[in-house]
């Protein structure tokens, strides 16, 4: 009950409830503040994150790979052509793909000259699924088995606004999608046998939505959700099968010169330096790569703290008056 001896408070009309005034306020601070405030949180965070990576590093020795047998898909240029040439050094045994038959027959004698145990390739589009399944049947005739599944393909697509083609996009979905689970569902009872592992070339297109790349993109998104969700399966079932996805960032291969050069503000990273973390994450059994580290790791980590930061610095990082309308 009220006492009526004291004098009772009322709200005043203009006030109202302090979360309410706190939001109110924190829309009133400019942006720059506000995205210089969050650089301050986050530029330590990402110091100590780098750092953990740097001294947590497993030792990758080429011995690791002597004697092993893989197939290196898309390996007759670009980063496939490197990862089959470090994997000859290192005593491997390998098997390429990709369209060209010319060049393939010149990576395989390479190989052969830099120490391959032994050097193999097959030829054609992985439009074609029964190719992608050939693939794995010529491998287990040739060594009886399989260690390890690179899977790096990729159909030709354009940097450029989204023209609404939903067919080139479900040929795209084809090529670097389908044929990669359709190579996977091949490998996976012989790499069961072999405790074997499966490294699926991805992007940072893949984690982070990038301007003028949306066909490419959805397939990237696709294998990331796909082999995701088979790791944890594989790892209920206690299948002894790794799954790592390789999160690339701007490659300096021959397709991405021509497509992307005009629009990039900084070169791309070395393809051969690429090609052989790539090999040595699948070594070590990694969950993911990230390559180069700091250029794909860092949006990364900002992606779920601030994704409209990261959208316009993604932005800003591109020429993008270069990019015309066809």
């Amino acid at each position: 009950m009220k006492d009526r001896n004291l004098p009772q408070l009322q709200p005043h009309p203009s006030s109202q409830p302090w979360p309410l005034q706190t939001h109110r306020a924190v829309e009133h601070v400019p942006e720059e503040i506000r995205m210089g405030l969050l650089l301050k949180i986050l530029v330590p965070f990402v110091g100590l994150v780098l750092a953990f990576c740097f001294y947590s590093k497993e030792d990758f020795k080429p011995e690791m790979m002597k004697g092993k047998r893989v197939i290196v898909t898309g390996a007759s240029t670009g980063i496939g052509e490197q990862m089959a040439y470090h994997l000859a050094r290192m005593g491997a045994h390998v098997l390429i793909t990709a369209r060209t038959e010319a060049k393939l027959q010149k990576v395989v004698t390479w190989c052969l000259e830099l120490g391959a145990a032994s050097a193999h390739y097959m030829y054609g589009s992985m439009e074609d699924m029964a190719l992608a399944e050939d693939v794995v049947k010529e491998a287990k005739r040739l060594w009886g088995g399989l260690d390890m599944l690179i899977l790096n393909h990729i159909g030709y697509t354009y940097f450029n606004y989204f023209d609404g083609d939903v067919e080139h996009l479900r040929k795209l979905l084809e090529i670097n999608f389908l044929s990669y689970v359709a190579m996977t569902v091949s490998a996976l009872p012989v790499l069961k046998e072999s405790g074997g592992s499966i490294l699926v070339v991805s992007s940072t297109a893949g984690k982070v939505g990038i301007p003028f790349v949306a066909p490419y993109s959805a397939t990237k998104f696709a294998l990331d959700g796909f082999f995701s969700s088979l790791r944890q399966e594989l790892i209920i079932e206690n299948i002894n099968v790794s799954i790592t996805l390789c999160i690339l960032g701007h490659i300096a291969t021959e397709t991405a010169e021509k497509t992307v050069s005009h629009v990039m503000q900084k070169p791309g990273a070395p393809k051969e330096e690429c090609a052989l973390e790539i090999i040595k994450s699948g070594a070590l059994r990694k969950r993911e790569l990230y390559y180069p580290y700091a250029a794909v790791r860092i949006p990364l980590l900002i992606r779920d703290w601030a994704p409209e930061f990261l959208d316009s610095f993604t932005r800003n990082r591109l020429n993008v008056e270069n990019v015309k309308r066809s």
